[in-house]
């Protein structure tokens, strides 16, 4: 007997899917395909930390917005090189832990080296993919997502792993790229697929509740959410 199709309500968007298998498709191809292969951690590291980036240049910024508290599990999702693991790492102490989350091998290898050096003994590092956060149901406070939203290749099965990944009243801070038809770069135009009003109802359709918008940011707005 053939099974039936199922119609999943999420937050009033109808997702049709079968009861045996049902995949959410790619938003963006070959969004992470430079990820995937033999990223150059050197170069990307150049491009990350360098003044003129503005999370870069507002990072202190943006972890006192962020209100870390000790004993927190905080989950850097997308933490490329690492640049705000070891702020994470000193904001939670030694009785919390950092998780240092990638889909990139090299960029996860290079962040738990570094952290290595660096004595962070409360650093994890966490090969995800493109659909999950690889990370235990209740495992994390906050999550946190800076110039990598954009990223999901697949959004709502991304957000559903870092749903289950956090705790009963768990954060999500999104800090992303304004894009604006007619006042953005055009490299933003392009590589950013919408804005944070589509960012938004896409989170909110999740499972999440936005709590809070900061304005202290020029290229970026920081968006913060609570598992609903």
């Amino acid at each position: 007997m053939q099974l039936p199709t199922r119609l999943l309500l999420v937050s009033g968007l109808a997702v049709a899917g079968l009861a045996f298998g049902w995949q959410e498709k790619s938003v963006k191809p070959g969004i992470n395909e430079e990820y995937h292969r033999s990223a150059n951690v050197e170069r990307f590291e150049n491009q990350f930390e360098s003044e003129g980036r503005e999370v870069f240049d507002r990072r202190a910024d943006i972890l006192r917005a962020l209100n870390i508290q000790a004993g927190m599990e905080v989950a850097d999702i997308g933490t490329g090189t690492g640049l705000f693991v070891p702020l994470f790492s000193k904001a939670v102490g030694p009785s919390g832990r950092v998780y240092a989350v990638d889909i990139s091998p090299q960029f996860v290898e290079h962040v738990r080296r570094e952290a290595k050096q660096l004595g962070l003994t409360n650093v994890e590092t966490v090969l995800c993919t493109d659909r999950s956060v690889n990370l235990p149901a209740e495992s994390i406070d906050l999550a946190f997502l800076c110039d990598v939203y954009h990223h999901f290749e697949f959004p709502q099965d991304s957000l559903a792993s870092i749903r289950s990944a956090l705790r009963p009243s768990g954060t999500l801070v999104v800090v992303d790229f304004h894009r604006i038809t007619g006042k953005s770069p055009s490299w933003r135009l392009e590589h950013v697929r919408a804005g944070e009003e589509k960012f938004t109802a896409e989170i909110q359709a999740a499972g999440f509740d936005l709590v809070e918008e900061l304005d202290f940011l020029k290229d970026n707005y920081f968006l913060r959410f609570r598992k609903r």
